[in-house]
């Protein structure tokens, strides 16, 4: 067993003695979905732990955008809880970049596209093929799009 997904089970248990209902009920919602993440497929498999911290960082994910839609819809009191998941989730992933740091992370790519012969806005494909693995796990996609198209965009 990965040690994340050990982790998350030895988390699960303390909160499960603990009677923490928020904490118990996000883990094993987590630990459902790397399950299923595991037996999907043609055979079952064991995730390793970056496999782990990627279907963690997608589930913390929806819980962003599910309490963004509650709240949306008037419904502050589910936003709330979809929020607290999302800070539980949070903590099994690593320290996501600040701006600066994604700034300085995507104008090095520009500039090592540029080097290739990559220019002006069709450069996007060449300048995240270079960024991303830099920033895997610690910045979402479209925040490091966005920083991208506004470094292009700036020249």
């Amino acid at each position: 067993m990965t040690t994340l997904k050990s982790k998350l089970q030895d988390d699960l248990t303390a909160a499960i003695k603990d009677r923490d209902e928020l904490r118990s009920a996000t883990l094993r919602m987590t630990l459902a979905a790397i399950s299923k993440e595991e037996v999907a497929g043609k055979s079952a498999r064991e995730l390793s732990d970056d496999e782990v911290q990627k279907v963690i960082t997608r589930e913390a994910k929806k819980r962003r955008e599910a309490a963004d839609a509650f709240a949306d819809g008037g419904r502050a009191e589910s936003a709330e809880r979809e929020r607290a998941e999302g800070e539980i989730l949070s903590g099994y992933l690593p320290a996501q970049l600040t701006d600066e740091e994604l700034d300085a992370l995507v104008g090095e790519a520009v500039a090592e596209a540029q080097a290739g012969g990559a220019e002006g806005p069709r450069a996007m494909g060449a300048v995240m093929k270079i960024v991303n693995p830099k920033v895997q796990g610690r910045a979402e996609g479209g925040r490091v799009a966005a920083a991208v198209k506004k470094r292009l965009a700036a020249g």
